[in-house]
């Protein structure tokens, strides 16, 4: 049931809708969203969108999986593009429906222009970015006003699928609070370059794998030890990985932790920081 007072837009035949899927908890899907999933003739989702949410597709929507996974078989790019651009052309209504939000990391820009391109319609329903709402569900907030007045958002890899296109050297000097997406395959590289940019080894560091689903697992370390950690704890993508002092803030917010029984820090900034790993399933 949607709210009295909202008045859905049309998602019209023809047209194409690029939506944000949220982080995972189908809860933190938009009503524009939940409203394209109703109203659909055909869904092109990604690999992380769950199986919850597709689940509110109506009856007789065709589902066309157009997951990108590094390391795994993936369509291309230019492929998904023109799937879009057949089916809207086709006169249905088309849902592009991917995990976070689409215009962060998401190409959903690209997609975007392709559909300029061609000529067809198309609506932007922005999604709750993992950056975001991940690390919230982690009990992590991206700023606080005690420990850093600005935050960077930077993915772990650049076009060519490295790290050399990323200028880490300036991120290291000028941002105190990271949060990197798709890290970990090149977190060894990421960790030692931040390090020679003047980052401490001690500086506090969390992976958040799988947030804000039942498979979420928060692994707090260090920026000298996060590499070994991840792969001792087995740590898999997807993952967001924050560093900076936002991460000590943890201890006191961490809200899913609380509702198992963990006791939670109301000083966490006053704490010292073990620089020991945990992890919470």
């Amino acid at each position: 049931m949607f709210p009295e007072n909202y008045d859905p837009p049309e998602f019209l035949p023809g047209t194409v809708w690029l939506a944000g899927a949220g982080p995972g908890d189908p809860g933190l899907l938009t009503l524009h969203a939940v409203h394209a999933l109703r109203c659909a003739d055909v869904i092109v989702h990604d690999a992380l969108v769950s199986a919850e949410v597709l689940a509110m597709a109506p009856e007789g929507c065709e589902l066309i999986h157009a997951g990108k996974r590094g390391g795994k078989p993936s369509p291309k790019q230019a492929d998904i593009s023109l799937r879009l651009i057949r089916l809207a052309r086709q006169d249905k209504r088309v849902l592009r429906l991917k995990g976070g939000d689409p215009f962060v990391f998401g190409r959903g820009g690209e997609e975007a222009l392709s559909l300029v391109r061609a000529g067809i319609g198309f609506r932007i329903v922005p999604g709750i970015s993992a950056g975001i709402g991940g690390l919230a569900y982690a009990g992590i907030p991206v700023t606080h006003r005690d420990t850093n007045h600005a935050v960077t958002f930077v993915t772990g890899h650049d076009a060519s699928g490295e790290v050399t296109g990323i200028d880490w050297d300036a991120l290291a000097k000028g941002s105190p609070a990271l949060v990197i997406y798709m890290a970990l395959k090149h977190l060894p590289q990421i960790a030692d370059a931040l390090h020679a940019g003047g980052r401490s080894v001690d500086e506090p560091v969390a992976i958040v794998s799988w947030a804000a689903t039942d498979r979420q697992r928060v692994l707090e370390t260090t920026l000298g030890n996060c590499a070994q950690d991840a792969v001792a704890a087995g740590m898999e993508a997807p993952a967001i990985v924050a560093i900076g002092e936002i991460v000590r803030l943890r201890g006191g917010l961490d809200w899913l932790g609380a509702s198992r029984g963990a006791i939670l820090d109301a000083d966490p900034l006053g704490s010292a920081w073990p620089g020991q790993t945990s992890q919470i399933g």
